[in-house]
């Protein structure tokens, strides 16, 4: 089911490193005209565009405090401590990375340091359609939380009958999301970017979603809002080696390629037996599969690479940049120590990419479609703006002053320069 590659040259690798492209001339003037309607018509718009879109009708924009009373009564238990553990985990890995500000004084009498300051408002998109993502709402909700975010806007889309899943308001109510709008697609993003009447403008948007998400997520960034990052569809690389286990690989692809039709698995390898057992078992595994009709839609997106060494199956990864890195290799923690783009690394037979999904603790909101040259994934800092500071004393001004002042002349910058000396004329 999945294209094999045997032994490209490396000049023709990145051909192999094609994504699923967006047709972003005919998607773009539709987002426009959502953007205009719901900035001419505030809440009434957003209704209009849900029932045309959705072909839901909405008496409320907002959910209840009744219907978060409801969801949580209709949550199986095991999945309540199930949710309770992957926050617990989650909360963990991101507590860990809040930083305490340091002061360095770089010169006699010139001290600089750097503080963190929470984003006052944030928003997140949650989807709710085939898959009900409240595994995304712990990973972006427990950082904002962490990160001491004064507001958390959430919007997800409804069901035909106007509700929202309850496991996403369960998780909304267990942290403490009380402003949950049952707004999805373009016009979510239009809301949390803009403001109505009842949902609040933010400062970022978060959040995954389908192709007309993403672009308008990007159009917004060009207005002043800032987003988490750019994304596209889910990705999953694997590099294997001859001791791996195929049907281990074969199952990882799977659940990559079950998000949706446009996602893209690889499996990159340096044994021509082991993709065949691999493919093998890729046939056997897929019959049992709920999602079988989007998983083989998104094989035809997907490759098997045999490469001679090691070493090349590591280059290849590292020009990809995979958003999700699976090490199915001997030595693993030596290879990752060579990786240099990827959004999350998985190491051995027994780190399944689901793992970082769910709960173990690391972010899934990741970089995709190559950005993992350049982007991070979200982490605590998403959630924060780092505002530096400096004071200078009477000596410290002595003592740079001068260099201030001979940089400012060479730049023309004139006032530059005389906001120094006049200060230094005063103290003599």
């Amino acid at each position: 089911m999945i294209r094999s590659i045997l032994y490209p040259e490396q000049s023709r690798w990145p051909e192999y490193m094609q994504r699923p492209v967006q047709k972003l001339e005919t998607i773009e003037p539709v987002i426009q005209q959502i953007f205009d309607q719901v900035k001419a018509e505030g809440d009434v718009g957003l209704r209009n565009l849900t029932e045309r879109l959705d072909k839901v009708s909405l008496s409320n924009l907002l959910v209840t405090a009744e219907e978060l009373t409801a969801a949580a009564n209709s949550v199986d238990p095991a999945l309540k401590n199930a949710i309770s553990t992957a926050a617990e985990n989650i909360k963990k890995f991101h507590k860990a990375q809040q930083e305490s500000a340091v002061k360095i004084e770089t010169m006699a009498g010139v001290t600089c340091w750097r503080k963190s300051v929470p984003i006052g408002r944030v928003g997140l998109y949650i989807p709710g359609g085939s898959a009900p993502l409240f595994s995304t709402l712990l990973m972006l909700g427990i950082p904002a939380q962490v990160a001491g975010c004064l507001e958390i806007i959430l919007c997800t889309p409804p069901d035909k009958k106007g509700n929202v899943h309850p496991a996403i308001l369960y998780t909304a109510h267990l942290l403490g999301i009380n402003t949950i709008a049952k707004i999805g697609g373009a016009q979510a993003v239009a809301a949390l970017a803009f403001g109505t009447e009842s949902i609040p403008a933010v400062y970022k948007i978060f959040g995954p979603g389908n192709q007309y998400v993403t672009v308008a997520k990007q159009m917004v960034s060009k207005l002043g809002v800032a987003i988490d990052m750019p994304a596209g569809p889910s990705e999953v690389l694997v590099l294997a080696d001859e001791q791996a286990n195929p049907e281990f690989v074969a199952a990882d692809l799977l659940a990559q390629a079950e998000h949706g039709p446009d996602s893209q698995v690889l499996v990159v390898t340096n044994s021509e037996p082991l993709l065949k057992q691999v493919e093998a078992a890729i046939t056997r595994q897929i019959e049992v599969l709920p999602r079988k009709e989007i998983v083989v839609k998104a094989l035809a997106n997907s490759l098997g690479i045999v490469l001679s060494e090691t070493s090349q199956m590591l280059a290849f990864s590292n020009l990809y940049a995979p958003e999700h890195l699976i090490l199915a290799v001997q030595n693993p923690e030596e290879m990752a120590d060579q990786v240099t783009n990827a959004g999350s690394v998985f190491l051995g037979n027994y780190t399944p990419e689901s793992c970082g999904d769910y709960a173990s603790g690391t972010n899934h909101t990741l970089p995709t479609n190559g950005y993992a040259r350049a982007y991070s994934g979200v982490s605590l800092d998403s959630f924060l703006k780092k505002i530096t500071f400096q004071q200078i004393s009477a000596t410290g001004l002595k003592n740079i002053g001068s260099t201030v002042e001979v940089m400012a002349a060479a730049e023309g910058l004139q006032a530059h320069k005389n906001a120094v000396t006049i200060r230094l004329n005063q103290l003599g």
